[in-house]
Formats: C-alpha cells, structure tokens, sequence
C-alpha cells in the first residue's frame, strides 16, 4: 500500500513554545513536533501546562508493536481473498497461519527482549499473532531505551503524562519494531455521536415504551433498529430466519458501559435475545467505570444498534483506557483473539493529527501505519471492520475550536484502506423550526447541517445569544469525507468513478495575538484514499433513541456516524449466515457490486456535508450510497 510523503509540514510553535525534537523521517520527508497541545474550550484554544519531567522511578506497562514480515505479501493475500476468481477467495487464515506466514520469528522477539533487559525493563508475554509484546519498567529506564522525554501535564481534562516527541526506535531493531506505544496517559479519541443544535428546536418525545406492536417507533429521532430494517430492506432476512446466528459481533470502544442496558432496549423493542449473549474483554485493565464524561452512551449504542440489528449473533465488547496505547491495543487483541466474525469502532480523531499534531504533537504516522496492521491481520483471518467516518462533514479538524482554521481533512482509523468507512445521510424527515413554514427533507440525502442553516436564513429566524452567524452554529456537522492524506487510493478504488484526489491550499492554522502560526500544510492532487465506502441515516434530526444509565437513561435524537458502523456490523453477521462463513473486507466487493450496478446499493444523489455532494455515483460523503440489505446479501451468497 503505497503511503503518502507528507510533504510541506513545517516544525512549528505554539505560542512560545521551542520546538526541540524535530528530525527526519527514513525517507527524508519532516518530522514535526509540537512542545505544548492546544485544548479547546469555550473561550478558545488554551495551551496545556507543562508540569515538568514526570518522576522517572514511576511505573509503566507499554505496548511494543512488531513489524509484519513481507508486508506486500499480506496485502496480496488479503486481496486474493476478496476475488471471486482466486483460489484463496474467502480462503482466510487462522492466528497461527497468520502469525508463522507474516509475525515476526522468535529469534527477533528475542533480540528485542535482549535488547530492554539491561535496562531493567521486563518483559512479558506477545499475543498470540506475535505482533505485541508487552513490557514494564520506570519511566527512567523507557527514556533511556528509546531516547525520548516525559513530561507532565496539566490539561483541559486532567493531569498526565506523555512523551515529548515519539519514543525512538534504536537502529539495530528497525527492521522489527514498529511502534511502542502506550507512555501517554491522555484522553486521545472522540466517539462519532451526535445530537441535535441546542441552536433550534428540538421536538418532545412522543413514543411510549416498551413497544406494544412491532420493533420500530416510525418517528423520526426515536427510531430503532425495527426502523433501520424497515428503510434499508432487511425484514426479507428476518422473515427467511436469517438473525445472525452463529455469529459473534465485536465492539472496539474506549468508554465502559452498563450491559443491562443493552438488555433492557432489546427488551422494550420486542426482542426476543439471549440473556447471556455479551461477553466483555476489558483491555489493558479496562476502560475504568461507565460514565457520561467517559462517553458510556457510545458503547451502549454501539451494543444495542449492532446486536438488534442482528439479535441472534453474541456480542464481545473489547474496551480499553482512551489513550493512544488503548487505542491500538483494542485491535491487535481482537485479531490475535480471532474470535469476532465483524468488528465495528466508533471513535476516531483527524488523521491530519497523525502529522502534527496540535493534541499529542510529534509525527506519530508509524502508529497508522501499526492500525493498518491491526486491519489486515482482522482481513486475513476474515473479519469485517467497520469504522465511523466522523461527523464535521469535509472537515475532520474543526473539532479544535475556535482559532484553527478548517482544512479538508478526514478521520482515522476511518481512513484506513483495509477497513470499511462508513457514513451518514438524513432520511426523510419534517421539522418544525419555528419558521413560518415547516423544513421538509423530502428524500433521503447526504447529512450535512447547512440545509438547516439554508431555511434559517432564509426564514430569518433570530441567531441564538453568542452566535453572529448560522454558519458559526452548524458548521461543520456532517457525514465526514473526503481524501486520505496519507493513504493512497486501494486497489478496489483505483479508476473509479467520482473518486477525487486532495484539494490545493489546504493548511492548518492557529491563529494568535500578532499574527497566524502555520501548523500543517496538507499535499495537494494526491490520489488518496476516499471515504466513506457506505452510509446510512446518522442525522439526530432523523436518528434514534439510546438507552444509557450513565446518561440519564432514554435519550432521544441522538445521531452520528457512529449509528451505522455497529449496524453495518450487525448487517454484516446477517450476511455470513446467509453465505455460510466470514466475508473478510468488504470494500472489495463493495465496489465490484456498484461497478456493475447491482441492486444491493442504492445511490444517494442529493445533499452535501459542506463541501462534496450527492451525486450520480460515488462521492466523498455518502461513498457509495446505502445498502438494500436483502439484496446485498443475496449478491455476496451467490459468489460472483
């Protein structure tokens, strides 16, 4: 998979800030490093606190990721499993094939435990795919192995720790270590919900609970998954006995939640689901206890969309502490585990931040390049990986607030091209507003929040206190899209149609007292990766009810892209029941089935997320349209 050079990134300052540990990557291109994050809050971007070096005789447990062998080979493979003329179509590996085809040999595990030992670090046990290895020692003794600093910090969110530039990888164990990942204690990632502007009115809950008839509310805002199979065709499946039996469902998350929840929303929809159906693998100690602030209210839907849209499939949910270590750590368990059929994660961040980061600073690439990993191990032994675009429609970095400008910029691991990026529309839908006229979506459209910004200005209704424009308040929300910076576009989407490549003059900013600081300059014409690959309804405005104790309860409109990632997720144990056994990646077949105008996708032609959108084929925001289930599935049984 041919990566981008990132080229034009600037070793940069904020506010005063020295840049000191900037430096060239292998192949010459700039590393950038930023001493001090910026946090948004509601006054603006504020710096963190450096606190100083942090105690050097504290203990860590870090994450030591090793290199695939004969990477080329892997992606070969994973391809050829995707081709219905291959001989290793739906072939797929086991974790010992996996790991004696492509893992590293213990010989050069060993040369890196010889390596951290003088050090007085130890050293644990790898997964069983041979690519993690874990190890614990002082800070002290990690500073000295890998030639870094860490220092503490006092943020918007709390005190941590984390290193000041990316820890070093000694050259003698280049060619077989990757990334240690793991010394940062900070929060990194953002669920991909969403609910609706406290901007304009939001409509009172009209369903009554539980359900008397049926799994589905019909109201817009309070729909479930009865709603979602009702739109997108899959009762067909239900009714020929296809529920996802035999399948088991997996969820990546980085926020505990409350399982009864999940029972208790199956239950008050009219399913009938095993009581015993979720398992959860609390990685590296766990997410810690569920909570609001911690972003439970993800994990329960995530729970309660993928397994009611598949309510005979069991469930395992991989948790993790939200840090950059956690992070990575949730996927390589659950490939080395092997024992999800599909994967779906909701949380990402810019992948723009991955060059420069204005949150963790450093070039912290080589950690997409160790998820890249993660996704062709899960492709290999036939797991599909589902991952939610984003929710800033074309502008992923608008999550720093106010003082950044707002490039073109997409999210990872949605980005990733071994995973399956879904997106979001709004499905017809009637809004009062409190214009003179009611705001009509007429047809089911790519989700971006302008078409509420066009009816309020054009019915003139009155900008809420501390707003001097509609644009300030419905920016950029949307189904985020776009084109990777970083990736190259895959072979599946190589001379596709409506496939674009990145924009001229895209920059990241920071703007301070005196003047503008460049923070980051993205490539210009690069043939990236584009993404989404699929969608389905993710605008609150159209979106559905979530039960979460940690939240309060029941709560109405909530929306996000982070919806149709566990439900391509549950869509997914549908189809291997109906065809027998895993599909692996799905982007493949994907594309094959719209290349030749299959039914099982259905083109979305209208709306925009505020910079790409709908039209006649694909576009960076609805991807390839929204999924006829019943007839996606047929198409994948028949093997063509």
């Amino acid at each position: 998979m041919r990566r981008a050079n990132p080229i034009g990134l600037a070793c940069i300052v904020l506010a005063a800030a020295a840049c000191s540990s900037a430096g060239t990557s292998v192949d010459g291109s700039p590393k950038l490093a930023i001493e001090h994050a910026a946090q948004a809050t509601e006054n603006g971007p504020t710096l963190d606190l450096d606190l100083g070096s942090t105690d050097p005789t504290q203990v860590v447990t870090v994450s030591i990721i090793f290199q695939v062998k004969e990477e080329a080979a892997l992606e070969a493979f994973v391809q050829e499993t995707q081709s219905p003329w291959s001989p290793t179509y739906h072939q797929f590996l086991s974790v010992r094939q996996f790991a004696e085809s492509f893992a590293p040999s213990a010989h050069d595990i060993a040369r890196v435990s010889a390596y951290l030992t003088p050090f007085g670090i130890q050293v644990g046990q790898t997964l069983a795919d041979n690519l993690v290895l874990k190890a614990t020692g002082t800070v002290g003794a990690f500073t000295q192995a890998f030639t870094f600093n860490m220092h503490d910090f006092q943020t918007s969110k709390g005190h941590c720790h984390r290193p000041v530039g990316p820890p070093k990888i000694p050259s003698g164990l280049s060619d077989v270590m990757l990334v240690v990942a793991g010394f940062s204690t900070q929060p990194a990632y953002t669920p991909r919900i969403a609910a609706p502007s406290a901007a304009v009115p939001k409509p009172a809950r009209k369903v009554t609970l539980p359900l008397a008839n049926g799994t589905a509310t019909g109201v817009p805002g309070e729909y479930t998954v009865g709603d979602f199979a009702n739109q997108y065709d899959v009762n067909p499946l239900y009714e020929a006995g296809i529920n996802g039996h035999g399948s088991t469902l997996g969820v990546a998350t980085l926020a505990n939640f409350y399982p009864a929840d999940a029972y208790a929303y199956w239950s008050s929809i009219g399913l009938n689901v095993s009581q015993s159906r979720i398992q959860q693998i609390h990685v590296d100690e766990g997410a810690g206890a569920p909570s609001s602030a911690a972003g439970s209210i993800e994990t329960s839907l995530d729970v309660e969309q993928s397994g009611g849209v598949a309510p005979g499939a069991n469930i395992i949910v991989y948790d993790a502490p939200n840090t950059d270590g956690g992070f990575l750590d949730l996927f390589y368990n659950a490939a080395s585990d092997n024992l999800v059929d599909s994967l779906s994660v909701s949380w990402g961040e810019a992948e723009a931040f991955y060059f420069n980061s204005a949150l963790t600073g450093g070039d912290y690439t080589a950690e997409l390049e160790a998820f890249h990993q993660a996704f062709l191990e899960g492709a290999a032994q036939g797991i599909s990986i589902f991952a939610a675009s984003g929710d800033q429609g074309a502008y992923e970095t608008t999550t720093l607030g106010p003082g950044f400008s707002t490039p073109l910029a997409v999210d990872s691991p949605a980005s990733d091209p071994a995973i399956t990026a879904t997106g979001g529309t709004t499905t017809p839908v009637t809004l009062d507003l409190g214009g003179p006229t009611n705001l009509v979506v007429s047809q089911e459209q790519v989700w971006g929040w302008d078409y509420l910004q066009n009816y309020c200005v054009a019915n003139n209704l009155p900008l809420p206190a501390g707003y001097s424009s509609w644009n300030e308040v419905f920016f950029s929300t949307g189904s985020s899209g776009g084109v990777s910076s970083y990736w190259s576009a895959p072979y599946y989407q190589e001379g596709y149609p409506g496939l674009r490549v990145t924009q001229p003059g895209q920059v990241l900013t920071y703007s301070v007292e005196g003047g503008t600081e460049t923070l980051l300059s993205l490539p210009a014409h690069f043939p990236g990766r584009n993404v989404p690959d699929v969608s389905a309804d993710a605008d609150p405005y159209s979106g559905y009810l979530v039960l979460s104790t940690a939240d309060g309860g029941w709560n109405a409109y909530y929306g996000g892209t982070s919806f149709v990632a566990p439900q391509m997720n549950g869509v997914a144990a549908l189809v291997r029941q109906r065809t027998g056994g895993r599909v692996g990646l799905w982007n493949p077949m994907l594309y094959r089935f719209a290349e030749r105008a299959r039914s099982g996708l259905v083109d979305i032609t209208a709306g925009d997320n505020w910079y790409y959108a709908g039209v006649r084929g694909y576009e960076p925001a609805a991807g390839l349209g929204v999924l006829d289930v019943a007839k996606l599935a047929n198409e994948v049984a028949s093997g063509e």
